[in-house]
Formats: structure tokens, C-alpha cells, sequence
């Protein structure tokens, strides 16, 4: 069984479904209220472990209900939380979440105790982590522990992964030896100034990043599929046609399946094929972590 360590956030997540977004200033009356466990690292985790990794997640967390009703999920999952940090009296993170009748989404993230997950806490829990085969993050935590995780990952001959997103730019130093990065349109343009919106520009912008020092650049298209650049090759995978109910965790579903199968040494294209059929069935449900499929469930979707 392939061996995960996910460093990342872990938020609870509030949903409002709507008919359409309100415009700056406007009221508008929604439709129905749902709280899920979210979070991209926590729901990267969960998408890991139901495909088949065994999965260890490494966040902070407040000792309140949220904190503590977080952890017991993730434990239920398989998920080995031993290393995960509890802030006492800290205020666990949440998401506002609002989603339109098309499946799209808009997200304000409230951090809380994930801006503490600190570089020594993170030094201290990776030394349970020897075993790791691949090791996946985000940037809802602290850049400073991103960047200790990277260096970490290059000194101990880990493979890293890094979904950068939310979008922020990340340094050189991160980018030099990191073994793939997986950003969306947004985020790559962002990361290398180049706007991303055919397979020309997907090369430009994926070129930027090796020549940075990245060694791998899957660029995700949404429902178009994934692009993918390495020294050697480049191609494009498509995605299942499906009816989108809730987008908000399929960037963290593909991300956390993909790293399965890299840890299981199968090849890019099937690696990426796999993961966007994981993301494909995550959308034509409500919710983030519990749209998460398991391997049966991913194995009979064609």
C-alpha cells in the first residue's frame, strides 16, 4: 500500500446554494445550508485514502467542536492524525462557501489555527514520516512551512508535491528541485505571468516552470481534462462529461488521487486519467470531503 504524508489546512466548510452570485453590495435570498468537513489539505487526505493510500495528515487544529469533530472524521477515514497540532483555545478554520445553480463556486476562507502550523512543529512530526512515498501539499498553511517541506523533501530524495492554491506565488527556491507542481489556468498564470488558454500557452507557461528547476507540470483544465510537461514529453487528458452539481472540491480530489498513483509508480497519463475520473465523479455531488470517491467507486466509472 502506498504511503502519503499530506501537510495541509483543515477547515469546516459552510455552503449556501444559490441561483446565482450576489453582486457587490446586493441581498440575495439562497436556498439551503450545508456544513461539511473541508479544508484542501484534510480533503486531499480523504480523497488519498478512500483511492487506496494510507495516508498520514499533518494541520493544526483548535481544541473546539470544529477541531475536534475534524479529527475524529479524519480518524474514521484511516487517516493517521498522530502528528496533527491542537491550538488550545484556538479557533479552528472555516470556509464560506456559495454555489450557483451551475456548480460553480465562490470561497472566503477564515484560516484560523492553520496560519499556526509552524516550521518546528512540522520538523518534529516529519520525522515519523521516513516511510513517506510521496508528500503533497497547498498553500492554505503557512508559505514558511511550504517551503521547509520542500527543502526537506530535496534533502531526503522525497518526491513533493505542490497544488498552489489557494494562488499565490511561490519563490525560486521552492520551485528549484520540486519534483511537480499542479496548477489551474489561474494559478499558472500567476506563478509565470503567461495567461493560460490553449495548448500553445500551456506550453509557455509550463516551460517557465522547468526552467525554474521544476521537474513535472500537470496544468488542470477543469472539465477540458489536464495538461502535462516534463523534460521528455507533453500531452493532454480529458476528462469525463459529467453534470457539475458542486465544483469546490474537485481540484483537491484530483490532487490527492493523483498522488496515489504516482506513489503506486503508475505512468503520467494514467495517473492523470485516474484522478480525473476520481474529480469527475466528485462534482455531481454536494459537499468536499465526503464527494470524495473510493477506489470501487472510481474503478467501475468509465
Amino acid at each position: 500500500m502506498p504511503y502519503i504524508t499530506v501537510v495541509g489546512s483543515s477547515n469546516t466548510d459552510m455552503v449556501v446554494k444559490t441561483a446565482r452570485f450576489p453582486e457587490p453590495g446586493e441581498t440575495i435570498i439562497g436556498g439551503n445550508f450545508y456544513m461539511f468537513p473541508g479544508g484542501k489539505g484534510a480533503n486531499q487526505a480523504v480523497a488519498a485514502a478512500r483511492a487506496g493510500g494510507q495516508v498520514r495528515f499533518i494541520c493544526s487544529v483548535g481544541d473546539d467542536l470544529f477541531g475536534k469533530n475534524a479529527l475524529e472524521g479524519y480518524r474514521k477515514e484511516g487517516i493517521d492524525v498522530d502528528a496533527a497540532l491542537t491550538i488550545e483555545g484556538g479557533a479552528s478554520g472555516v470556509a464560506l462557501i456559495t454555489v450557483n445553480e451551475s456548480g460553480e463556486n465562490e470561497i472566503v476562507v477564515a484560516s484560523g489555527t492553520n496560519a499556526e502550523l509552524s516550521v518546528e512543529h512540522l520538523g518534529a512530526a516529519l520525522q515519523s514520516s521516513l516511510d513517506t512515498d510521496v508528500f503533497l501539499t497547498q498553500l492554505e498553511t503557512p508559505v514558511d512551512a511550504v517551503a521547509f517541506l520542500a527543502d526537506y523533501s530535496k534533502k531526503n530524495g522525497k518526491k513533493l508535491v505542490i497544488n498552489p492554491a489557494p494562488a499565490q506565488t511561490l519563490s525560486d527556491s521552492i520551485l528549484d528541485g520540486l519534483y511537480l507542481i499542479t496548477p489551474n489556468e489561474t494559478e499558472a498564470k500567476l506563478l509565470t505571468g503567461i495567461e493560460v488558454h490553449d495548448e500553445a500557452s500551456q506550453l509557455r507557461a509550463a516551460e517557465v516552470l522547468l526552467n525554474k528547476g521544476v521537474q513535472n507540470v500537470i496544468i488542470t483544465l477543469g472539465s477540458k481534462g489536464s495538461f502535462f510537461k516534463n523534460a521528455k514529453e507533453h500531452f493532454t487528458t480529458t476528462s469525463p462529461k459529467v453534470k457539475a452539481v458542486d465544483t469546490t472540491a474537485a481540484g483537491d480530489v484530483y490532487n490527492g488521487v493523483l498522488t496515489v498513483c504516482l506513489a503506486k509508480n503508475m505512468t503520467w497519463r494514467e495517473s492523470m486519467q485516474y484522478a480525473s475520473r476520481a474529480a469527475a465523479l466528485s462534482v455531481t455531488q454536494m459537499g468536499a470531503q465526503d464527494t470524495a470517491p473510493t477506489e470501487i467507486e472510481i474503478n467501475q466509472f468509465q
